[in-house]
């Protein structure tokens, strides 16, 4: 009489691991989106980071890095865990994935709390950088970093292009250059001779406004990432004690 409970328990077995498997799976790629995402955050807008006053982005990317190596670290586990039945390494699994949703909640608060300073700082320290680093000894990565962002977000200036009527370098310049090559809508050798804005960017906000819906954009992948990935451990964690209870009285 216990043939059809037994054959029952099994199926359901059966069905949590497959379950569990494909959300690992699912798991696995999304750690992997992650990882992906912090590399690219950090090896192609990495110029950005000498621009603000803040070690946010930087922090930010590695961040990342570090979640998807352990997203998807935990996957694999989970996925010996699930294939080979074994309960203790369930455990570690579920407790892995539960800490893993703590840390994204608290980074996500602490994200959002850290913006909110970072753009107050932003927009005090830019213009500063702009006006007495740009075209100095010793700051080439700050003036290729001033270069790519105006260039790339068609901008000039850090509020307006007047900003650059203060700089140090346009102060000693000898050839009347009033604004960097880099403002000009066709970039090329003293093409910022003329300020007008059929030749260069004219940006309502400058690029402070321009980098700070950058920043906010990359905070938004952040969060929209942690969130999915939220989302499916939630599943995870049902599906995993829901196996580890059906385990329990099977035969090791």
């Amino acid at each position: 009489m216990e043939r059809p409970r037994e054959n029952t328990n099994a199926c359901g077995i059966i069905c949590l691991k497959y379950l569990l498997f494909i959300f690992n799976i699912l798991f696995w790629l999304a750690g992997g989106a992650v990882l992906a995402v912090g590399v690219w955050t950090l090896v192609e807008k990495s110029d950005y980071i000498n621009l603000l006053n803040s070690s946010f982005y930087s922090i930010a990317a590695y961040v990342l890095i570090a979640a998807g190596a352990v997203v998807i670290i935990t996957a694999i586990i989970g996925c010996c865990a699930t294939m080979l039945e074994m309960k203790n390494l369930l455990i570690v699994y579920l407790v892995l994935l539960l800490a893993v949703f703590l840390l994204e909640i608290v980074a996500g608060v602490l994200a959002f709390i850290t913006y909110k300073e970072l753009d107050e700082g932003l927009r005090e320290n830019l213009k500063t950088t702009m006006q007495q680093k740009y075209q100095q000894d010793g700051e080439e990565s700050i003036t290729n970093a001033v270069d790519k962002l105006q260039q790339e977000f068609h901008c000039c200036g850090s509020n307006s292009s007047s900003d650059w009527k203060d700089s140090i370098w346009i102060q000693a310049t000898q050839d009347s250059q009033l604004v960097p090559d880099s403002c000009c809508k066709t970039p090329g050798s003293l093409c910022g001779l003329r300020d007008h804005p059929s030749n260069i960017y004219m940006v309502e906000g400058g690029c402070v406004v321009k980098l700070e819906e950058f920043v906010l954009s990359q905070l938004y992948v952040v969060g929209a990432f942690g969130i999915g990935i939220a989302f499916l451990q939630l599943f995870g964690m049902m599906f995993t004690c829901c196996l580890h209870q059906n385990l329990k009285d099977e035969p090791y």
